[in-house]
């Protein structure tokens, strides 16, 4: 007897009420699409729960993909049989044989209240059954080295002897779009990491200033976005050439204002794009106090120039939390290559660390930055990112 199943578990989504039917669609929708490379798999759903049907397909690349899938609580390979005592008990011993272990428990749940027997009577039957067919098992009600579960629903009975941990979170597209703005650093990828968990479908928005930042910071960040296509949907990176406005504000610019000031360009030109796309916020992978541009009173000035919400996923971490997700993710590696982006590449010497907004005001209004802006935005180039880099597809915004 062969695993045929995989159960799939979700945690919070079940507290969603009335609106858990959209959540599950679209956990169904997110899996399906995952799975596309296993053409016999089929994702189904039962009352309160949801099945990967492998139809002979191997379970562990699939089980590998279902990990990363936002809005899975827990999964487990589970043997499906007819609600028939004799073969659930067959099935049970099955799984036990199967298992790593020496002691047991078997935790039945009956949902199907026709069924003959409760669920602790199940447990004993079930039990005695595994206890008389081996050798060398015994029974371990607290911390047993394998629990055998028996699911018995109104369509049949499932079988399951380990729990898989899932990635958590919410199924990508229930919380709508931002635009995460995606530097190539440790940081960014991350933010838009746990934007994605809590069902948030991503574009992002990189900014590139040839000559100073060479073609492999470039893919640097496509590479960075193919990471984070594994946790969800295919991703829109819109590619902005910043060079000439980045240029015209550290000419025109005091020094100690223009990382500060540079940073609200990007900002209005993000919003452009979210304008564009239908984008209804930001993420940035900003965490208070790191550097200069990263103090309370930066991100009040940086924040006037724009209407959207800022989500900052990164806010109040440590910097060593933050690596250890990346490296979790798999980023972390392509992160730390030495190719430099636009944020590093005009650092001033000693950059405001408290700018005021007034005075931001009063600077920018000497100069004309408005057709440098629009020049940037006419002149995105949009990169669609899915599953495998051979998929990727070149647009323009406008």
């Amino acid at each position: 007897m062969q695993y045929d199943h995989i159960l799939i578990r979700y945690g919070e989504m079940a507290l969603k009420g009335k609106n858990i039917r959209s959540f599950i669609q679209a956990l169904q929708e997110n899996l399906q699409v995952k799975l596309k490379d296993f053409p016999n798999a089929k994702v189904k759903r039962t009352q309160g729960r949801m099945f990967v049907l492998l139809n002979g397909h191997e379970p562990e690349p699939i089980i590998e993909i279902c990990k990363k899938v936002f809005g899975i609580h827990s999964l487990s390979l589970a043997l499906k049989v007819e609600n028939d005592v004799e073969q659930i008990k067959e099935a049970a011993l099955e799984a036990l044989k199967k298992a790593d272990a020496r002691t047991f428990k078997v935790a039945a749940k009956r949902v199907d209240k026709n069924f003959p027997h409760g669920s602790l009577e199940m447990n004993q039957i079930v039990g005695s059954h595994l206890l008389v067919n081996t050798e060398g098992y015994t029974v371990d009600v607290h911390e047993p080295d394998v629990e055998i579960k028996v699911e018995i629903r109104e369509e049949a009975t499932y079988i399951t002897s380990e729990n898989i941990s899932g990635a958590g979170g919410l199924p990508v597209g229930t919380a709508g779009k931002s635009l995460l703005l995606l530097s190539g650093g440790i940081d960014s990828p991350v933010a838009g990491y746990l934007a994605m968990k809590r069902g948030v479908q991503l574009e992002a928005i990189h900014f590139h200033s040839p000559p100073y930042t060479s073609e492999r910071a470039r893919q640097k960040v496509l590479d960075l976005t193919k990471k984070l296509v594994g946790y969800g949907k295919s991703i829109k990176v819109h590619i902005v050439p910043f060079t000439k406005l980045q240029q015209e504000i550290f000419r025109e610019m005091p020094d100690s204002y223009a990382m500060t000031i540079m940073r609200r360009m990007m900002f209005r030109i993000a919003e452009a794009v979210c304008e564009q796309e239908n984008i209804l916020s930001l993420t940035t992978g900003e965490n208070l106090g790191q550097v200069a541009s990263q103090t309370m009173e930066s991100m009040h000035a940086i924040n006037e120039v724009t209407n959207y919400p800022v989500i900052r996923p990164l806010i109040a971490m440590d910097k060593a939390e933050v690596v250890d997700i990346s490296k979790e993710i798999d980023t972390y590696e392509i992160s730390i290559l030495p190719y430099e982006d636009c944020c590093t590449i005009f650092v001033p010497k000693s950059p405001k660390t408290r700018p005021r907004r007034d005075k931001i005001n009063a600077l920018e209004a000497r100069h004309d930055f408005g057709p440098s802006i629009e020049e940037a935005i006419a002149g995105i180039e949009t990169i669609h990112i899915t599953a495998k880099s051979e998929d990727t597809e070149f647009e323009d915004l406008l």
